[in-house]
């Protein structure tokens, strides 16, 4: 018996490979597979003598090939998907040099011109002066004492690319070879150096290139991008320093709606004259104009909202009326804490199924989302809740109401914009909120009504579960949130998201709007930790915080646009200043598992926040004139539902330290620092607090479950 040598003893020799060809294309001809017979031919004309495909040659491309080549791979980035189009033209700049260069040195001197003049302004904006350096190539010659273009040259181009990116980019070059494809290939084994990774699509926003950046990591091979010497485009310096200038102020209002606005306010100063010492409606609007015009803004035009009606226009005098009479927050003076009420709502027998609690903001409802996929509403009074709909209506009336629609945990709530009106004001529309928005596990956002307590419309479009969702500050505009990573923004009236944004290297799990509605921000948990800025009008990412050790449990922008207040699960409190794009300082106080919700005061002096330790805290926005002043600026509490801490001032008399034991006498609290900034805790029984709120009369409000 023959003795068997294993699978290399049964594969032909390279002198037979040759004579297969013909043997399997008669039998492909006898079986009638035209279109695999006539591949084959094709493919066996360019072998070697050993079999192997035969390279085209770039130098025998033609000039004409390198264009094509560009412009192929250029149309293709263009109008590929939103999430990876970042990362893909990131191949454009390296393509364009490389194929200059080689056009240059194979002596296509006038071509190479054209192809500079027709692409060069693609990249204009960050690559100016390596374009005026390009235009000085004209012989191999410059090329070679060139040292920029030596240094092209001389090593490869690292580009990092998402493996799902990367094998899309091959499989095209390979559909198209014919066509530019082969080209771009060539170019891109010979000049650059693509390192796949398995973590989502990467850009210069990135949580790996900001702490490569901080950490003076940047020429780490692993990391590096481009070529040592050489720039990129957008470093990540250029988005740590936050140089993009931003908008900050109010849009101005409709010309129409203030002249109907002044109008009435003349008018409720007539029949309502105010009381002696007590500004006038119209002094307060003057004022407030004053306010809002010192900073500038976006324009009306950048953000299309629909016609102003009837109801805007009550809202907008309420809103003068309150901002006349609301109660003044005094910050600490003299080290005397703030006297600020806080009115806890506290739900029972909830078999620690609720997952979001969140309060209209006419102060009328209040709502909770549930693990069992169906939303609870209450009237805060007591009042029944009818529907519109009398079929609707039960025959025992009843001041709550079940929303059932979604098909998973819901994870979020938003009321529509909404402002109570005066006692026995029942003249002209309602300013209540009507609608309410949910997000939930089964990938959908859903419009409620909150007249009929039906569903109006599902909204699609994450791909996962949907964290977070909150109305803009104006309605008709909301943003989303989500496990897919990205930020969406939608119109009430459009099934469609209007913008999708991008950057995050994580999921994202919270998302805020700025006051003036132009920018909305967003938060990152697990080992992204950042907070990033995006502008509704353009889309693009704008501002980066990174400074958090932990997932970032909530968000909130003050009222005056200025600060952005950030939390995290370690209990920790950042407070940002937007124009500069820098830390303002940190409030500490809170013990761990999270700060769940965070709400600045009307005139933005004050923070309250709420969280997992079972407190409600109250936080001095502005900076101290000494920080370290009386006792080094922190106490030592126990951070948990033990401390009841209301700080004085004066100088820490010592630790505040919880040192009651139980039943082998372990300590029931963790020592916690607070820093000096902190007015005042309210603390809990054993109520998680899972929602805080100033209301628009500077008086607080808290939701919480009880959890015995």
């Amino acid at each position: 018996m023959r003795p068997h040598n294993g699978p290399a003893s049964m594969a032909p020799s390279n002198q037979s490979l040759p004579n297969l060809d013909p043997q399997v294309i008669e039998y492909l001809v006898k079986k009638g597979y035209n279109r695999t017979e006539q591949m084959l031919r094709q493919e066996s004309s360019n072998l070697d003598k050993d079999g192997k495909p035969i390279p085209e040659r770039v130098e025998d491309l033609g000039t004409q090939k390198y264009t094509k080549a560009f412009q192929l791979l250029s149309n293709w980035v263009d109008s590929n998907l939103d999430i990876y189009k970042f990362e893909l033209k990131k191949l454009l700049w390296p393509v364009f040099i490389y194929s200059f260069l080689d056009m240059i040195t194979y002596g296509f001197t006038i071509d190479a011109e054209a192809f500079l003049h027709d692409f060069g302004p693609r990249f204009e904006k960050f690559h100016h002066e390596d374009l005026q350096l390009l235009e000085t190539l004209k012989l191999k010659s410059h090329i070679d004492e060139n040292p920029t273009a030596k240094l092209y040259r001389s090593q490869k181009y690292k580009v990092p690319l998402n493996n799902n990116v990367y094998q899309a980019l091959i499989t095209f070059l390979e559909a198209n070879s014919k066509t530019g494809g082969t080209v771009l290939l060539n170019i891109l084994v010979a000049y650059l150096e693509i390192k796949t990774t398995e973590r989502g699509n990467l850009d210069q926003y990135s949580f790996e290139a900001i702490v490569s950046r901080s950490e003076d990591t940047a020429n780490d091979e692993a990391d590096q991008e481009g070529i040592p010497g050489t720039f990129i485009g957008v470093t990540n310096k250029d988005i740590i320093n936050n140089a993009a200038v931003l908008k900050l102020g109010f849009t101005p209002m409709d010309p129409d709606l203030a002249a109907d606005l002044r109008a009435e306010l003349e008018d409720e100063d007539i029949r309502n004259p105010p009381k002696p010492g007590v500004p006038t409606l119209i002094e307060e609007h003057e004022r407030r104009i004053k306010r809002e015009e010192s900073v500038e803004g976006p324009k009306a035009s950048e953000i299309p909202y629909p016609p102003s009606r009837a109801r805007d226009l009550k809202m907008e005098i309420l809103k003068i009326k309150e901002s006349r009479d609301r109660f003044t927050i005094d910050t600490r003076t003299g080290g005397i804490g703030a006297g600020i009420s806080i009115c806890m709502w506290t739900f029972h027998n909830t078999l620690d199924t609720v997952t979001c609690i969140e309060f209209s903001g006419d102060n009328n409802l209040v709502a909770v989302g549930t693990e069992e996929s169906y939303i609870r509403l209450w009237t805060m009074d007591g009042s029944i809740l009818e529907s519109t709909i009398p079929s609707a209506n039960s025959a025992t009336p009843t001041n709550s109401r079940r929303l059932i629609g979604h098909a998973g945990p819901v994870y979020s709530l938003s009321f529509s914009p909404g402002i109570a009106s005066a006692p026995g004001d029942i003249s002209g529309p309602s300013t209540t909120s009507k609608l309410l928005l949910s997000s939930s596990s089964d990938k959908t956002v859903r419009l409620w009504s909150l007249e009929t307590f039906t569903c109006l419309v599902v909204y699609k479009g994450h791909e996962g579960p949907v964290w977070n969702v909150k109305w803009g500050p104006f309605g008709h505009y909301f943003a989303t949130c989500g496990w897919d990573r990205t930020v969406r923004v939608w119109a009430q009236d459009h099934i469609s998201f209007l913008r999708m944004m991008v950057g995050h290297d994580t999921s994202v799990n919270q998302v805020a709007w700025h006051p003036n509605g132009a920018y909305v921000f967003s938060a990152s948990d697990t080992s992204d930790k950042t907070v990033r800025m995006w502008s509704f009008v353009t889309g693009e990412c704008v501002r980066v915080f990174t400074g958090h050790t932990e997932f970032i449990s909530a968000l909130e922008c003050s009222p005056d646009g200025k600060i952005l207040a950030s939390a995290d699960g370690s209990g920790c409190i950042i407070l940002w200043d937007l124009a500069k794009g820098t830390q303002i300082k940190r409030c500490r106080g809170h013990a761990k598992g999270g700060v769940w919700s965070l709400s600045f005061s009307v005139d933005s002096d004050c923070l309250i926040s709420g969280g997992a330790d079972g407190t409600v805290r109250i936080w001095e926005v502005k900076v101290p004139d000494d920080p370290y002043k009386d006792g080094g600026g922190e106490i030592v509490g126990t951070g948990g539902q033990a401390d009841a801490t209301r700080i004085n001032g004066g100088p820490a008399t010592g630790s505040q330290t919880n040192t009651t034991s139980g039943a082998g006498g372990k300590k029931k609290g963790k020592e916690t620092m607070i820093t000096a900034d902190q007015i005042s805790a309210y603390p809990t029984k054993k109520s998680p607090v899972y929602k805080v709120k100033f209301t628009q009369m500077n008086c607080g409000i808290a939701g919480g479950v009880y959890l015995p």
